[in-house]
């Protein structure tokens, strides 16, 4: 397996050139680096204005290695080539590096590159990838790995340290501006003249506060924005080191390096809006950083928290009077870490009279606004304090918990509850305070912990009776004046205290079901299986000519092509015990069908848009202004892998993939909507599907060469 490192932007608060200086000190070998023993230039060329210099050295590193290894491989040492070009009219610096010794067994390959602040011209960044691919090492690849990774680690924490280094001996030497290159003609005019430091251009919006971070003015519009909104990302964006620290917390350099992955690979499969950088690594630690897994969970909370609107919870949503009166719980003040404190008196809440009254969809959409409340306030408390806050601490009062609480019903809407949560909100709960546990909860407590991540289960801490006054209790967590009076403390605490719900507040399941209520059947979203064989497919009635249809679909498993055709007649719907054409049933029970396997393309319908194959994980926008009335049909069709046109043999990048997918099923998510044209707010030129990866639409299009097709967003999103 390919090992892979990113690293976040390093800014420097110097300009290029005192830290090219500061640079070429390293060499020939550098005392911070005891495995650096020695380099030797293998070529070098200059430019005859000496704008531009090339040199190419072969450096000697002893890595820390177990004797044995080394015995086994035959070797004391490890050579790499290292090939730095400098071009000092663009004040850039790159270097490659890759490995000389065991080049056929183990590929080593490392960027890294010197520029100038985007922002600032007499700032430096700098930014480094590498890769690390261990094809066979006496089968001790496991091992080789783990001291490589281990060995590089070391050596980037060190980096920044370096070059801080030989600044500071600069200094002491009395160095602390080097001038930029000129030409060599500005140069024999000036040479009469003293060197004068040129004028550079101020930093550009940049603010004192963010000037002392060392951010540049993406990173500043991505601290700015609010907790629930999401940040536009470009391919361009990219994350800073100062950045990460104030804002993100410390990360290793690796989890520094998947966050940064992670990230990339959103913004290029999730063209315009993705999450917030707090929100990928949330989902990153609740895998241990494993980019595989956590891009898994995290596109299906992306694609759930768009289907049920998620987002604008607290925007839109008003909870029933009833929850504001008799649900026992809300945020008080935070802790002594800074996390928000929520205070939740459980054992004084009517959890049944509450899902009689009000439903379980209802219960469950309060807790995800409380959720959302909760990102909210992190983010505030993080500004506030100065520090990372990513969680909050949970103060969850027992005291009144029996056997009523325990009603079926109202234990099933809590595991669904919670189930829900630890899908979509990992890593948000810092510290779970259980206070005044009765005899009966070692019984809710059987049921609802395996349904608890074991990482979540660790920051419980459970009190009984009233062990959280002493040692070891609610003072070493909460300050002593913000202690609510219920227990014991002097703070008054406004959270609702509960009590029974009037039966005469109760509905019936018939009454629950039409007071539109619920979460998941409010979603204007369908869902449908794609197998192999079988596509989905849509009908389209059009009557009025140049009237716009638009759809949104998210492609949840496997990989589909998306179709549009037209057809003078309607095609005839599926019989489920025919033999003929719609032979083929589904075994979702969700998959529809309806273009007859007896009609020619070109003959019976044609096709309106070139196919649009679309990813595991993507979000698709788009539209089409339709020339002819009739009918139209959107076809998501299983994308099978094409076979090689010379060999009629699969690739082999095509078997690896294949190897990938679990099953010949897709599963898709879609809404389409008629909208007339005089209706549509966009453009009528020729424009491709956007995609995007969260709840709000791209307007970012580009061209395409069908006719009569737009993927401006349509004025319905907006309304």
């Amino acid at each position: 397996m390919v090992q892979k490192y990113q690293s976040p932007i390093r800014v420097y608060k110097h300009p290029f050139e005192l830290i090219m200086a500061a640079y070429e000190r390293r060499f020939p070998t550098c005392p911070l680096i005891p495995m650096f023993v020695a380099s030797d230039t293998v070529s070098e060329y200059k430019s005859e204005d000496e704008a531009i210099h090339v040199i190419e050295r072969r450096c000697k590193l002893d890595i820390d290695a177990p004797r044995l290894l080394k015995k086994i491989a035959g070797v004391d040492y490890v050579y790499f080539v290292q090939k730095n070009s400098l071009n000092r009219r663009e004040r850039t610096l790159h270097i490659e590096a890759y490995n000389e010794t065991f080049s056929n067994r183990v590929i080593i390959n490392e960027h890294c590159s010197y520029t100038v602040h985007p922002d600032n011209e007499d700032w430096t960044c700098f930014e480094q990838s590498a890769s690390l691919d261990i094809k066979s090492f006496f089968g001790f690849e496991s091992t080789v790995e783990k001291i490589a990774m281990k060995q590089y680690t070391s050596n980037i924490k060190k980096g920044k340290e370096i070059i801080e280094y030989y600044l500071k001996q600069l200094e002491e030497e009395g160095i602390t501006f080097v001038p930029r290159w000129t030409p060599p003609v500005a140069c024999k005019l000036e040479s009469s003249t003293s060197h004068t430091r040129r004028p550079v251009s101020p930093a550009v919006n940049v603010p004192d506060s963010a000037t002392k971070e060392g951010l540049n003015n993406k990173e500043i519009l991505n601290i700015s924005s609010s907790p629930s909104e999401l940040t536009a990302g470009t391919p361009d964006d990219k994350l800073d080191a100062d950045y990460i620290k104030r804002y993100l917390g410390d990360l290793t350099p690796m989890q520094e390096s998947c966050l940064i992955r992670l990230r990339q690979w959103l913004q290029e499969t999730h063209k315009g809006k993705i999450p917030k950088d707090e929100h990928i690594l949330r989902f990153l630690r609740a895998r241990d950083f494993n980019i595989d897994k956590a891009r898994e969970i995290l596109c299906q909370s992306l694609t759930w928290r768009k289907q049920h609107q998620v987002d604008y919870i607290l925007d839109t949503w008003n909870p029933p009077q009833v929850l504001q009166d008799y649900y026992a719980g809300g945020w008080h003040h935070h802790d002594k870490d800074g996390r928000p404190l929520y205070v939740l008196r459980l054992g004084q809440m009517d959890t049944k009279g509450l899902v009689r009254a009000l439903g379980e969809e209802a219960l469950l959409r309060y807790v995800l606004s409380i959720n959302e409340e909760g990102l909210r306030r992190c983010e505030e408390n993080t500004k506030v304090f100065g520090r990372p806050i990513s969680s909050w601490t949970c103060l969850v009062d027992l005291e009144g918990l029996n056997m009523r609480h325990l009603w079926r019903p109202g234990v099933k809407a809590l595991l669904r509850i919670i189930e829900v949560v630890e899908a979509n909100y990992p890593e948000t709960l810092g510290r779970l305070l259980i206070l005044r546990a009765p005899r009966v909860f070692p019984v809710l407590w059987t049921l609802v912990s395996p349904f608890i991540d074991d990482n979540t289960r660790k920051k419980f801490l459970i009190y009984a009776g009233n062990d959280y006054q002493g040692p070891g209790g609610l003072l070493d967590y909460i300050d002593k004046e913000i202690i609510p009076d219920f227990l014991g403390g002097e703070c008054m605490c406004e959270v609702p205290e509960g009590g029974l719900v009037p039966k005469s507040l109760y509905r019936t399941a018939e009454e629950l079901e039409n007071e539109d209520i619920k979460l998941w059947t409010e979603t204007i979203y369908q869902s449908a299986s794609v197998f192999k064989g079988a596509p989905h497919e849509v009908l389209i009635q059009i009557v009025d000519a140049s009237s716009v249809i638009t759809w949104d679909f998210d492609v949840c498993k496997g990989d589909i092509v998306f179709n549009i055709f037209h057809s003078k007649r309607a095609p005839q719907p599926p019989k489920k015990d025919s033999l003929g054409a719609h032979s083929i049933t589904s075994p979702g029970g969700n998959n529809v069908q309806l273009i007859d396997k007896v009609w020619q393309l070109g003959c019976d319908y044609s096709m309106v848009e070139s196919p649009l194959i679309c990813k595991e994980g993507e979000s698709v926008q788009g539209s089409h202004v339709t020339r002819w009335p009739g009918f139209y049909i959107l076809q998501w069709k299983f994308h099978s892998m094409p076979a090689c046109a010379a060999t009629n043999l699969p690739r082999v990048d095509d078997v690896l993939a294949s190897l990938q997918v679990s099953s010949h099923k897709c599963k898709v998510m879609y809404y389409t909507e008629v909208i007339g044209s005089e209706d549509f707010r966009g453009s009528m030129t020729s424009l491709e599907s956007s995609h995007s990866g969260f709840s709000q639409l791209s307007a970012a299009t580009t061209s395409s060469s069908q006719s009569h097709s737009s993927s401006m967003i349509s004025r319905w999103w907006f309304c």
